[in-house]
């Protein structure tokens, strides 16, 4: 953090100007020597750097363009760089940052426009898309460049990202995924981050102080949200009216694959991959193993549970070469049960901290 000093009176955040804290602020070059000689000492591999908003936008930018530049030309740092983009900065500014960053990335703080009018009503949604467009325009301008002109700056080649507070509102787990995939398809986002709310003051437009960390809401979001960056899954598939929350007890893939036994089970032998891909217990690179392997032959349980294929879960949704552990017949509530009575996880147990975020 550049400083915890800030104009804005968000109240979901520790650093808002109405709380009694200390407060403090680096100026750029001592963020700058700071890490250098931690990266010279092989403490860190890189900077992420964030900021309250010292008087304006422009003005938190500026310095945060100037750590980074500073970082690039005069200290030959070759390390990662990952910067917050500010809302309401001059475009030339966002761009400027682009060309020493590896990643940019502008936070949404919460999942719908209705929670940040509730919570932050000095920002505004409109605001904190302009940059993110504005970047997703600079990197396909750029990349058509490319294809013409040798010589093309680099641009954010890591891409830009997003990050949201979960809890803090009353948004549903719906509402954040449909959100997600529609920054993912709209703006070539690379990721979307989700930060439990931790509760900090008694403001009765929020979770009580006593309340805990959602970190198993959050677990539960990164799942969703992976299935659908990468496993072809819709959001109206995971989550609808009827199901607005994903699963406490299992994860979204089981919970899909529970309330959809028409599709199942599948011939491991014959189904598509993307298919494969959907069963609990199956991942992509197990997915590909699969395809590539039964090419030279038909596959059985040993050569599946070589490939990475977690076996108590699959069998209740494929069949292969042998039939000796599928499990059939058997209705969602009972496969449920049997999978939960042989898990141990790690979020049954009670958490009430969380590692602070930058």
């Amino acid at each position: 953090m550049l400083t915890n000093v800030c104009i804005y009176d968000c109240a979901y955040c520790v650093s808002r100007k109405s709380n009694d804290v200390k407060r403090a602020a680096f100026t750029v070059q001592e963020v700058v020597d700071l890490t250098i000689n931690f990266y010279r000492r092989n403490y860190i591999e890189g900077l992420f750097l964030s900021s309250g908003i010292f008087k304006d936008p422009d003005y938190t930018m500026e310095r945060l363009v100037r750590v980074a530049k500073k970082l690039r030309t005069e200290n030959n740092f070759n390390g990662y760089i990952h910067l917050k983009a500010i809302p309401g900065a001059s475009d030339e500014l966002i761009q400027e940052a682009g060309l020493y960053a590896d990643r940019l990335s502008v936070n949404l703080e919460l999942p719908t426009e209705a929670g940040l009018k509730l919570l932050a009503p000095e920002k505004s949604r409109p605001a904190m898309i302009k940059p993110i467009r504005f970047l997703k325009n600079e990197i396909i301008r750029l990349e058509d460049e490319r294809k013409v002109l040798k010589k093309v700056p680099t641009f954010v080649p890591a891409g830009q990202s997003t990050q949201v507070i979960v809890g803090a509102g009353g948004e549903t787990d719906m509402e954040i995924i449909h959100m997600a995939s529609q920054f993912y398809r709209q703006f070539r986002l690379k990721r979307v981050y989700y930060s439990g709310y931790v509760p900090i003051s008694d403001d009765t437009r929020l979770p009580g102080l006593h309340s805990q960390v959602p970190l198993l809401r959050e677990n539960r979001l990164y799942q969703a949200d992976y299935l659908v960056r990468l496993y072809g899954f819709e959001p109206h598939e995971l989550l609808n009216e009827k199901h607005p929350h994903l699963d406490t007890d299992i994860d979204p893939k089981l919970s899909w694959a529970l309330r959809h036994l028409d599709c199942f089970p599948i011939d491991i032998n014959k189904a598509d991959k993307m298919l494969i891909a959907r069963v609990p217990g199956i991942g992509l690179e197990s997915a590909k193993k699969i395809c590539a392997a039964r090419m030279h032959g038909p596959l059985g349980w040993d050569q599946l549970k070589l490939m990475g294929v977690q076996i108590n879960r699959a069998r209740y949704f494929i069949t292969c070469k042998s039939k000796s552990l599928e499990r059939r017949e058997l209705s969602p509530e009972q496969i449920r049960q049997q999978l939960l009575t042989q898990s141990h996880s790690k979020w049954l147990k009670s958490h009430t901290t969380q590692l602070s975020l930058f």
